[in-house]
């Protein structure tokens, strides 16, 4: 099609040729779906008018097509050429059909039924690109037909008005006129018109659409979908019945993304038609539960707001019930921000109801409305966020579930303001909620004249409160939080407004808090929750508009509420707000005069504290404190915690005033020494002892000097530091790895935390900078002795990991724990899900704090990186987040391998890791091996470095990669259960980085593994799989770099039957080439024997009779049987084996005279023998006497007579002919002989 015709030409030239020849027009018409479907066949002007031979010629299209082998065709092709050939077939369609109409050629001629006819039958071929495209074809012309058909039926209903109109004149005049004639004659040609159009979209509906709109395809789908859409629009008197809505109602469960979003858009354009509504009752209350569902749960964001597009249609309609409006309002509250954003109609709509409803009967003004609209929608986000709190757990009773909404509520209100910042008044209107929450709440009566009240903020408070907008404790907790959210809003729109504007805005935001936020503190200050919200509003503020104002004293009572908020409150929140007020306040140089007194005053009135709290003690160590004591103390430690962690302190903290009172940093040295005694209610105290004595050390090393410049001063300031330090980390080795003290949980992690921080800042490896100059650190040097890093690692292993466990990071249940000498008790884990509550993110933060500070020393070199194999093995179990830090290591281990020469190291951590990890399957902790492969995939990077394309750029030495396999396949030997053979499954990620020679090396000492165990693997045991995929892989690496290597691959492939030796034989030595038997001619192919069922069972079936038998259990059990087998293959060598016959042995270098014969056991496993091999029946000793030396030989106590034996002697002969096979196997595990 050429993409530069004119498309309203080439179809009236079409039309003209039609008239002239309409079977040469047809063929080019069908040609030209044939070519747009990717089929160069045509049909002439005869077959193309062959309705008959329309299948048989298609089937004859298809064959052709098939051997073409080609899925690419116009509609999908992405080539440029084909860009807008979609456009361009639905607009050439199109055209052709309206033209075609226009000018009578539709219903005259056969174009439509030819049409029809083929694209039919096309799209029901099983060839994609027939289907695709004359799917495409007829959905375009129904589409077309349906203009036409609303056309004609328009056409009817004016002609219809004009014989109306003709017949009550004629009822005058009483005498039928021509008009009247020519009005019927035109009418029965509509009604024609009608009927054939009617025939003609009836036709492809039924021959296409209700095939294809369950097509394999999706895009197929969709299209059906998308072209009900614009029936629904085009012709909705016509499509708008139940019985073509139902299939768009069917679609919207459809697996494809793509269909339901069609579906759902097709839906808009059916809401959309007011006039039709009455129609669509029965199909809503069909679908609408569904719809609802999607609203909420569909995994495709587009598709969510697409079907909240819908449900507002609908509820426009009133077609919603209460309920299910309260349900899509819930979502304003939801992660995405399209949908929040989508759901604010409906909760525009619940609020003005909502208003509407409290002002029912009242006159009042529009500060009545702007007050009745905050309670409104306070209201709504408590009433809302409490039916999502029962949602998520029904078991809370009342005031847990109250608690929990309180404290999830804030943070997430910020979201609802921001998606009804446009739509509702009171989310952007801050003042109105400034005024409404310095209201007196408590207080009852009403206001009688609203209109004539002051409108200042000071007169507003002297206002009784009336029910009409009073809230409640908990909705003014709410609105406090969107008063936070609207501030916050509007200064960072203001932000991005001209400069002039901005600067207005926030000056004005400043001027109304300056007025309002003294009254705040004073309303909220004894209540913890609201107090830490109202020390947000501060931050907000430009501070130095106090200046400019001239309100020093304002100024300093906003100094004197905040410290006295934070001297008065120990709740971790407030301290927090209060912190960052003070830092917000003390930015601003112009109010430096005040803010350097006022935070003086804070320090005094903080060590004042202190001293008064441990109340003049001297053995602080060993002092009784009773309950409010502790408590005073934890608080003050707190605050002392919060406020050093963002200023330096050390010389507040080091003052003893002359030495006439204890200096603070001794002061909480001695309440931390009280860690080891382990008091519960001591435990926060210890704990933000440690933070503040940390946090002063990291302060003190940033003034730290130069030592090649240090004068005596800096030498003592450096001795001073050095003595604190040593003394801090002895209290803290003892707290977090120690034995001697019992120390709270809590205690020791945040001892361990500031432990591995010390390290990391006065780390050896750490003493320079990129540019090689010497930092001031390198002077205090620190190095983690060995032992404790071990212990360290301990800390970070299961004990962390059941702490995980504990805050439902790992999501299993019954983790084990390791008794005092290493076993694991371990039940089956119960996996649950559960939901992501703020509890369990609390406790996972804290959680992924320690596992964070402990891979910072290992990347910094504190901590040696062989004691990250502890984090490793629990790879793919604890979270996203645990996995992604865990990725540190990876680039450890790479660097250490890579540029430091270290594969030793690599090759420990990744073995160690591996079989942790694995361990944890075979104790039955975890279920399955996807973890354990997961851990494997991500340690196979720790081998190599990839480049473009994922090609290696640098790898490590062979011998390292080599060493790692042999290490895992001794180690997984040892394990008998049947699990161990899960463990390939983990192996094979680690083969990407090996060679041919190293997958030899590799697959040598497998086999030299199982044969050492006596284990073959049977070649159809699906328990045995992972295995056979594992040396499927190394044969394909070995195969790679050789010549001819399809030969020795198939002769590598017939190895995989195990025989061993026997178990008292050392291991064999390789022979040299040169000293290799010469390999006899091929003797003439031996008669197939049939071999039945072996007495020794195979490992297979004792696997199948025993499932939860251990491998190693039923080797047992197999050899403890009557070596009876042993006497059968003796009495067959002596009648099959003669020194005429007998090639010469195969050996594993050693003498072919001292190698045993070894027998074929079905199962893999050789039975120990040490049996003498009887050369010739010339040598006159008797067989029978022959069978019985082999099998006293062999410690069997059964006898030459005994009747079950000979039985099974004379078994195995029926069985095998008189004939037995018996294998021995080369050095190279390559070649075998048989011998008869």
């Amino acid at each position: 099609m050429n993409p530069s015709a004119a498309l309203q030409s080439t179809a009236e030239d079409f039309l003209d040729s039609l008239t002239q020849s309409p079977g040469a027009a047809q063929a080019e018409l069908i040609n030209c779906i044939l070519r747009a479907c990717g089929c160069n066949d045509s049909v002439d002007a005869d077959e193309v008018l062959d309705y008959d031979g329309v299948v048989d010629s298609l089937n004859n299209f298809t064959e052709g097509l098939k051997q073409e082998n080609s899925p690419i065709y116009p509609l999908t092709s992405k080539l440029p050429i084909f860009k807008h050939f979609r456009t361009s077939l639905s607009e050439l369609i199109s055209r052709l059909v309206l033209s075609a109409a226009d000018v009578g050629t539709l219903y005259t001629s056969d174009m439509v039924t030819t049409l029809q006819t083929w694209v039919v039958a096309m799209s029901s071929s099983q060839i994609r690109a027939f289907r695709h495209t004359a799917t495409a074809v007829a959905l375009e012309v129904e589409t077309a037909l349906c203009q036409v058909a609303a056309a004609v039926e328009k056409e009817a209903e004016i002609v219809g008005r004009q014989r109306e109109g003709e017949r009550k004149r004629r009822a005058a005049n009483k005498a039928q006129n021509v008009r009247e004639k020519d009005l019927d004659g035109k009418a029965a040609e509509v009604r024609k018109r009608r009927a054939a159009v009617a025939e003609y979209l009836k036709e492809i509906v039924d021959g296409v659409f209700v095939h294809r709109y369950r097509d394999l395809d999706p895009h197929i789908r969709a299209e059906c979908v998308r072209a009900m859409g614009h029936w629904f629009t085009r012709y909705p008197a016509h499509f708008l019945d139940a019985s073509y809505l139902r299939y768009v109602g069917w679609v919207l469960s459809d697996s494809a993304t793509s269909v339901r979003l069609e579906a759902v858009r097709a839906l808009s354009a059916v809401y959309a038609q007011a006039e039709y509504i009455s129609g669509l009752m029965n199909f809503t209350a069909r679908f609408k539960p569904r719809l609802l569902e999607m609203a909420a749960r569909d995994t495709e964001l587009a598709v969510r707001t697409a079907v909240l597009g819908v449900l507002g249609a609908i509820d426009q309609h009133g077609l919603l019930e209460d309920e299910e409006r309260e349900q899509m309002c819930q979502l304003v509250f939801d992660g995405e921000v399209r949908v929040r954003k989508a759901v604010a109609g409906f909760v525009e709509g619940l609020w003005n109801e909502l208003i509407e409803e409290r002002l029912a009967g009242r006159k009042v003004g529009e500060k009545g409305k702007e007050r009745a609209g905050a309670k409104a929608l306070a209201m709504l986000l408590v009433r809302w966020d409490r039916e999502r709190v029962e949602e998520e757990d029904g078991s809370q009773d009342g005031s847990q579930r109250e608690l929990a909404m309180s404290a999830d509520i804030k943070g997430r209100t910020a979201l609802a303001v921001e998606a009804l910042w446009d739509d509702v008044d009171s989310a952007s209107g801050w003042e109105g909620l400034l005024e409404m929450l310095l209201l007196d709440h408590s207080a009852g009566g009403s206001e009688e004249d609203l209109d004539t009240a002051d409108d200042s903020i000071a007169a507003s408070a002297k206002n009784t409160v009336d029910e009409a907008w009073r809230l409640t404790e908990t909705e003014e907790s709410v609105l406090l939080e969107v008063l936070i959210a609207s501030l916050r809003r509007a200064k960072a729109l203001a932000g991005t407004t001209k400069k002039g504007e901005d600067e207005t805005l926030i000056s004005d935001l400043t001027r109304a808090l300056i007025k309002g936020l003294p009254r705040l503190f004073i309303k909220y200050q004894t209540d913890a929750n609201r107090i830490a919200n109202v020390l947000l509003i501060p931050p907000l503020m430009n501070v130095e508009l106090y200046l400019e104002m001239r309100m020093m004293t304002a100024y300093a009572n906003l100094w004197d509420d905040i410290t006295k908020q934070f001297l008065s409150h120990s709740a971790q929140t407030v301290l927090s707000s209060a912190v960052i007020c003070i830092t917000h306040i003390l930015s601003c140089p112009s109010l430096s005069n005040t803010n350097s007194t006022k935070i003086l005053e804070l320090e005094d009135e903080l060590a004042a504290q202190l001293r008064d709290a441990v109340g003049g003690r001297e053995e602080i160590e060993v002092a009784g404190f009773n309950e409010d004591e502790v408590l005073a103390l934890s608080a003050v430690c707190a605050r002392v915690c919060a406020l050093i962690g963002t200023r330096d302190m050390c010389g507040w903290m080091e003052e003893s005033e002359g030495g006439k009172q204890s200096c603070v940093w001794d002061i909480i040295a001695a309440l931390v020494e009280r860690g080891r005694l382990g008091y519960r209610e001591e435990e926060r105290m210890i704990e933000q002892g440690l933070q503040v004595l940390g946090l002063h050390i990291m302060w003190k090393t940033r003034s730290l000097p130069d030592a090649k410049e240090a004068t005596p001063e800096d030498e003592k300031y450096m001795e001073t530091l050095r003595e604190q330090r040593d003394s801090l980390l002895e209290k803290l080795v003892e707290y977090a790895v120690g034995t001697q003290s019992n120390t709270a949980e809590a205690v020791k992690r945040t001892a361990f935390q500031n432990l591995m921080t010390l390290h990391i800042l006065f780390c050896v490896e750490q003493t320079t900078t990129p540019d090689g100059r010497v930092l001031p650190t390198a002077a205090l040097p620190l190095e983690l002795d060995d032992e404790v890093q071990y212990r360290c690692a301990g800390r970070t292993g299961p004990g962390e990991e059941e702490a995980s466990d504990s805050g439902e990071s790992s999501g299993e249940e019954n983790v084990p724990a390791k008794g005092k000498k290493g076993k694991t008790k371990a039940k089956s884990p119960v996996i649950k899900e559960q939901p992501l509550t703020r509890t369990r993110l609390e406790q996972e933060y804290v959680f992924m704090g320690t596992i964070s500070t402990f891979l910072r020393a290992i990347r910094a070199g504190a901590v040696h990186v062989r004691h990250s194999a502890v984090l490793l093995a629990h790879y793919g179990r604890l979270g996203p987040a645990f996995d992604l830090c865990t990725k540190v290591i990876i680039d450890s281990l790479r660097e250490e391998g890579m540029y430091r020469e270290n594969g030793d190291l690599v090759v420990d951590v990744v073995t160690q890791a591996l079989k942790e990890s694995f361990t944890l399957v075979l104790d039955s902790v975890v279920r399955g091996e996807d973890h354990v492969v997961a851990l494997a995939k991500q340690l196979g990077q720790s081998f190599m470095i990839r480049g473009a394309q994922l090609s290696i750029v640098k790898k490590l030495d062979s011998q390292y990669m080599v060493q790692t396999h042999t290490n895992l396949l001794t180690w997984i030997n040892k394990r008998a259960r049947k699990t161990a053979i899960l463990f390939f499954k983990v192996l094979q990620p680690l083969l990407a980085a090996v060679d041919s020679r190293d997958a030899l090396r590799i697959k040598a000492h497998m086999d030299q593994v199982l044969a050492q165990a006596k284990i073959e693997v049977p070649p159809s045991s699906k328990i045995w799989e992972p295995q056979r995929a594992y040396e499927k892989k190394l044969s394909s690496i070995m195969a790679k770099d050789k010549g001819g290597a399809k030969g020795r691959k198939a002769k590598g492939a017939k190895s995989a039957a195990m025989v061993t030796s026997d178990e008292s034989e050392s291991e064999p030595e390789p022979r040299p080439a040169e000293e290799e038997p010469h390999t006899p001619k091929p003797r003439p192919k031996p008669r197939p024997l049939r071999r039945q069922r072996s007495p020794t069972s195979s490992l297979s079936e004792l696997e199948t009779s025993d499932p939860e038998a251990g491998v190693q259990e039923r080797i047992e059990e197999a050899n403890e049987k009557p070596e009876a087998e042993a006497e059968v293959h003796a009495e067959h060598e002596q009648e099959q084996a003669t020194p005429k016959n007998r090639p010469p042995q195969a050996t594993y270098g050693r003498s072919p005279t001292k190698t045993p014969s070894v027998a074929p056991a079905s199962n893999g496993i050789t039975p120990p023998s040490t049996r003498k091999r009887q050369r010739t029946d010339e040598d006159g000793e008797d067989t029978e006497e022959k069978s019985v030396e082999a099998i006293e030989t062999n410690g069997d106590a059964a006898t030459p007579g005994d009747e079950a034996l000979e039985k099974r002697v004379h078994r195995m002969k029926s069985f095998t002919g008189g004939n037995v096979l018996v294998i021995s196997m080369s050095q190279d595990f390559s070649s075998f002989y048989t011998y008869l």
